[in-house]
């Protein structure tokens, strides 16, 4: 029997519906919700992120700015121009889209950010919150891949969680938000020794790799929640995650696809950041 598909598309769609009516309590309220997004260079997958966020942002409300700079921007014109935008009451999220060109200081940018306007959720500080089970500011994949695995409605204490990959954008988050649902979990890497062993036992499986097909059936527990985070580019040009989706829903009892899956929700939970930033003006 064949898993459950996990469809980013109409979760993400649900939930923006649903931001869309916060968004509007806001404006009635005189508080009109802003990102802003900085585009530093032309590379074309950023090119694509930056316009679907964009139109995320007009499906519920949202006020989006996108500010390009060219490759030749130095530091010091990126953080200024970040500083200014920290300062601008009319915008509660910002967001610097990565990779930045090589020459640029990508942790450094980031630092500066403020931390209540961080949407991606990648300041020291709302990593360091969420480390320690304090609110802050969440990441975004991370947590629009833990809301696909709370829809499956599974009770999720005392369930045993495996994350493949260490990256402090996902697998590092990602294992702290298990850890919060009350999951034990294991966190795997390039140099876990039997990989196998572990997937086999996760009743959550994560996989955040950057390989494609890596995950294979025969690594996957009868029933397992199947997450993938991974986005891979074949030589035909086909897009395929890290799970061998064909083989592996048969079986999960849950999968999420790729593409449509988890990507989908992470613009969603960006919109859902710059939301919450806005709605905590009103509790000041």
């Amino acid at each position: 029997m064949s898993a459950q598909l996990l469809d980013g598309k109409v979760m993400s769609e649900a939930l923006r519906a649903e931001i869309a009516v916060r968004v509007a309590a806001l404006k009635e309220k005189g508080v009109h919700p802003g990102l802003a997004v900085i585009l530093v260079g032309e590379d074309p997958a950023s090119q694509i992120y930056v316009r679907n966020k964009g139109i995320g942002c007009e499906q519920v409300g949202i006020h989006s700015v996108t500010i390009r700079m060219p490759e030749t921007t130095t530091q010091e014109e990126l953080e200024s121009q970040i500083r200014a935008l920290n300062a601008d009451e009319s915008i509660h999220g910002i967001l610097v889209q990565l990779p930045l060109p090589r020459h640029l200081d990508e942790a450094a940018a980031l630092a500066v950010i403020v931390p209540e306007k961080d949407v991606d959720g990648f300041h020291i500080q709302n990593a360091g919150k969420l480390l320690n089970g304090l609110n802050g500011v969440v990441a975004c994949t991370p947590k629009g891949a833990l809301e696909m695995i709370r829809r499956t409605g599974v009770d999720l204490t005392g369930k045993e969680a495996v994350v493949v990959g260490r990256s402090n954008i996902v697998g590092k988050p990602m294992a702290m938000l298990l850890l919060q649902q009350n999951c034990t979990v294991t966190m795997c890497h390039s140099r876990t020794a039997d990989l196998a062993a572990h997937t086999r036992n996760a009743d959550v499986l994560v996989a955040a790799v950057g390989k494609a097909k890596f995950i294979t059936a025969d690594m996957v527990k009868p029933g397992a929640i199947v997450i993938d985070v991974g986005i891979n580019r074949l030589e035909s040009g086909k897009v395929v995650g890290d799970v061998d989706f064909d083989s592996v829903k048969e079986v999960a009892g849950w999968i999420t696809p790729v593409p449509g899956g988890v990507g989908r929700m992470t613009i969603t939970m960006l919109l859902e950041n710059t939301v919450e930033a806005a709605e905590k003006l009103l509790v000041k």
